[in-house]
């Protein structure tokens, strides 16, 4: 008998309910928001080609980064001709070192992970080569960290493996990531909702210029009573001459002719009301505020935060691009300096930037009357080291 319930409930065809408001209900609202995927070749399309601050962002970290010059050091001497030095001068013959160091930034900022690949001759690395982040994969050793790195292109895999005296041949930097152990963290990817916030607000601007400015409405029929719904042929033909002769940029302004009891009301609200600018503006702050970049410098009005141009371009080398060219001569330094010799550094050249000109003309002046400092212990201050 229960087997016979069993049976007569698996044949039972389920419920189906629906709301014939349902539709119309839709219609009056925003419905869910929809995000562009976490993943690196929708935040590169979405971020940084259809998104004029964020690949501005980009490019003024990636160029300035690239720009700042590496010092090499053995011990507290300077070095200023090195096989180190003319490696990241030239890395490669097809590219400079400011092509390479610019791609190595810029996946930086788009992908929160940067790759660099060392090709070695008679146990020395010899060129330099910058791939791009989409294309590695990070394989975990049992101690959890990389032992090896897949680099896929074509169909094709490669896996660049540690070598037999211990080298890893690709170089990976990341930025911080609070619940990832092997991936960085992309600034684009923290920014990605005010990122679509903004390219939202840019397609719709285009679609309500296409529309001549004139937000949808709706056609509301008033038919006599026994006919309060258009027959199928009257429907056709409106909904043909809407598409055909009222939409797009061609049809913008065309008077509309209404007849048997047609009405238009407007439905959307006007700019004004959402505010377009400021709402807009505040994306793009949001966006810039996520790459360490001043809105100032990118033209976004309504900043205050500082006082001139000048405050701002001083707060972004010092802020966002002297510790990025930091990280990288580190990063290098670790990976490269024991290929060449030991006590070899490679540090930023600050007295090189053109942006802190100014800073530095200041600081000189402050020690230059500092009377309770002798000429060694200026030095020092300065970032000098100690006269012969």
């Amino acid at each position: 008998m229960f087997e016979r319930f069993r049976r007569r409930a698996r044949m039972r065809a389920p419920e189906g309910k629906a709301s014939a408001a349902g539709p119309v209900i839709a219609l009056q609202h925003g419905g869910r928001a929809r995000w562009t995927p976490r993943d690196y070749a929708s935040l590169a399309r979405e971020g940084f080609v259809k998104n004029p601050v964020a690949y501005r962002a980009v490019r003024m970290i990636a160029e300035a980064a690239a720009s700042v010059p590496f010092l090499l050091y053995e011990g507290d001497a300077e070095l200023t001709q090195h096989p180190l030095l003319e490696l990241i001068a030239t890395p490669n013959p097809a590219e400079t070192r400011s092509d390479v160091m610019e791609r190595l930034y810029a996946g930086l900022q788009i992908a929160g992970n940067a790759y660099m690949e060392a090709v070695r001759l008679d146990g020395v690395p010899r060129e330099l080569f910058a791939l791009r982040a989409d294309r590695v994969r990070a394989v975990p050793g049992r101690d959890g960290w990389p032992e090896a790195y897949v680099y896929s292109a074509g169909g094709r895999e490669v896996s660049l493996k540690r070598e037999a005296d211990g080298f890893l041949p690709v170089l990976h930097l990341k930025l911080f990531h609070p619940v990832d152990d092997h991936y960085g963290l992309s600034p684009i990817e923290a920014a990605a909702q005010a990122i679509d916030l903004h390219n939202a607000m840019a397609a719709w601007n285009k679609a309500l210029l296409d529309n001549a400015a004139r937000p949808s409405g709706a056609l509301v029929y008033r038919g006599s009573p026994g006919a309060e719904a258009l027959s199928d042929e009257q429907y056709q033909r409106l909904r043909d001459e809407l598409d055909q002769q009222r939409s797009g940029p061609r049809g913008a302004g065309r008077p509309l002719l209404l007849e048997g009891g047609l009405e238009w009301r407007p439905m959307s609200l006007t700019p004004q009301d959402m505010d377009f600018d400021a709402g807009r503006n505040a994306a793009a702050r949001d966006i810039a505020m996520a790459f360490g970049v001043p809105p100032m410098l990118l033209g976004i009005p309504g900043d205050a935060t500082y006082a001139n141009y000048g405050a701002a371009n001083l707060a972004f080398w010092r802020q966002t691009v002297l510790p990025l060219a930091a990280r990288m001569a580190a990063a290098l330094t670790r990976w490269l300096g024991p290929q060449f010799g030991s006590g070899l550094r490679l540090a930023v050249d600050a007295d090189a930037v053109p942006a802190l000109t100014e800073e530095r003309a200041n600081l000189w002046a402050q020690l230059e009357s500092a009377t309770f400092l002798d000429r060694d212990e200026k030095r020092a201050a300065a970032g000098y080291g100690v006269s012969a």
